[in-house]
């Protein structure tokens, strides 16, 4: 069956570089829509010389990175800085439903590029610009990238060993997930715009910054601090508001246990052999087991050390209590689940790359394009805007 495309028609113009900007617009681009992306000559987007790994022939390789959120996008080298290059940006914003960018504050207007300039040409331009601090602000100027931003905005914070552990340190987290989050925030705004354009005709500036991002996505870490006006601490893998809920040693390994309720609690009491410690006053209730976090972990970590991770994963699985293995990357994409749900999927001469996670009617949407080389389709598109075309077709 054909993959859906619901944003069929949807023309997207990427300015942007590295991850957020291009995150987004790549899921964009599965869900249909055709991204134009322009690049450095000779360069490119940053992301294109992060490697090893590299995917290709050595003359024509792209990295690992890149890869990861480029797919589905037709490249033209274009340089901005000149007069040349700026007009044909316009050209191509003139046709544009959305523009996403990345430049920092003001650079663009230098070129005639800005929000203004160019709805000024395309009034139903939506114009995504995603920075490290917004457009306004004292530090709307500065530069921001995910690792500062993890610890500008207090993911760091909360995120580590807890303190007097040996070692231990704030940690940012394994993959960049300001850049992430921000990227998807600015997919779900872009979507949002065009769907109020069509009622209205008129495009949105979009302001997506990095460090709101991050902030918003503290979740309840946040709300424990502005409602309770207590300041959250690194509790290593131990959760702030539940227990037990929190990685355990098991015989030769490791296993989660995500104990959510008092039900929970009780049936793991009792599959353990202990039915009573469920009711002891001390753990009766998940507010109890707060109040007795350190009591009830010496308890059970030596219950955790009697079997193995696949022993308890078998025991608790099939009666409702919440666990997991701690996988490495070669376990995930082989975890029958992941296989099931057909995550790993394949580009142009067995590109391997992560799809989509959504589905839409059952099927999972993904651009037919793989991420390009740089400038690939520089010549077409240049020739097509030299006889005119505002917005070249695929």
């Amino acid at each position: 069956m054909t993959a859906p495309k619901m944003l069929e028609g949807v023309r997207v113009l990427d300015l942007s570089r590295v991850l957020a900007g291009p995150w987004s617009a790549q899921i964009l681009a599965d869900y249909g829509a055709d991204v134009i992306k322009v690049e450095r000559p000779g360069l490119g987007d940053d992301t294109r010389a992060w490697g090893p790994p590299w995917w290709g022939d050595p003359s024509e390789r792209m990295s690992a990175y890149y890869l990861s959120a480029n797919r589905g996008k037709r490249s033209i080298a274009i340089d901005i800085a000149t007069v040349e290059g700026a007009a044909l940006v316009r050209q191509l914003a003139t046709e544009a439903d959305v523009l996403v960018e990345n430049y920092k504050v003001g650079q663009l207007a230098k070129y005639g590029l800005d929000a203004t300039s160019l709805q000024a040409l395309n009034p139903k331009l939506v114009y995504c610009s995603v920075t490290g601090y917004g457009q306004t602000g004292p530090y709307a100027p500065n530069a921001g990238y995910d690792f500062a931003i993890q610890a500008t905005g207090g993911l760091m914070s909360v995120t580590g060993e807890k303190d007097g552990t040996p070692g231990s340190q704030p940690q940012k987290v394994g993959v960049a997930v300001a850049d992430l989050f921000t990227g998807v925030y600015a997919a779900t705004a872009i979507l949002a715009a065009l769907v109020e354009r069509g009622r209205t005709g008129r495009g949105r500036h979009i302001d997506a910054a990095l460090l709101d991002v991050q902030v918003a996505v503290l979740a309840n870490q946040a709300s424990n601090y502005l409602v309770g006006g207590l300041t959250p601490k690194r509790m290593g893998n131990a959760h702030i508001n539940v227990v037990p809920y929190q990685v355990f040693a098991t015989r030769g390994g490791h296993i989660v246990l995500a104990v959510g309720n008092d039900g929970q609690f009780a049936r793991f009491c009792a599959l353990v052999g202990h039915p009573e410690t469920a009711q002891d006053p001390r753990f009766v209730t998940n507010s109890d087991r707060l109040a007795n976090r350190d009591a009830l972990i010496a308890i059970l970590a030596p219950w955790m050390l009697e079997r193995s991770t696949a022993e308890w994963t078998a025991l608790l699985e099939p009666n409702a209590v919440p666990c997991a293995p701690i996988l490495e990357l070669p376990d995930v994409f082989s975890h029958p689940q992941v296989v099931a749900r057909a995550m790993q999927v394949s580009g142009a001469g067995g590109m391997p790359m992560v799809g989509t996670p959504m589905r839409f009617d059952g099927q999972r949407p993904v651009a037919d394009q793989p991420p390009p080389h740089l400038d690939e389709h520089g010549d077409a598109l240049r020739a097509a805007l030299a006889r005119g075309e505002a917005w070249p077709g695929r």
